[in-house]
């Protein structure tokens, strides 16, 4: 899941997701998430056909978070 689609879920904006993971680093493994390279941003962007609005405005590779950063991002939620 990635980043801007957690924080649609918790009704935050994609920044907040992204600055409670570098403020709480050690609960965030990299077994639990990863930042996509530009080959595979560049790869997802080419997916999305319906809407321009979907793939434009990022300014940050995205972060992809497994099952287990997800469920590390709902225990931890409060920190937003």
């Amino acid at each position: 899941m990635l980043d801007r689609d957690l924080a649609e879920l918790y009704g935050v904006e994609t920044r907040a997701i992204n600055q409670a993971v570098k403020r709480n680093i050690e609960r965030f493994p990299s077994s639990f998430m990863l930042q996509l390279n530009e080959l595979e941003f560049n790869n997802w962007k080419s997916q999305i056909v319906m809407s321009n609005e979907d793939k434009m405005g990022l300014r940050r590779l995205p972060y992809a978070f497994t099952e287990q950063g997800v469920t590390s991002h709902y225990k931890y939620r409060r920190l937003y």
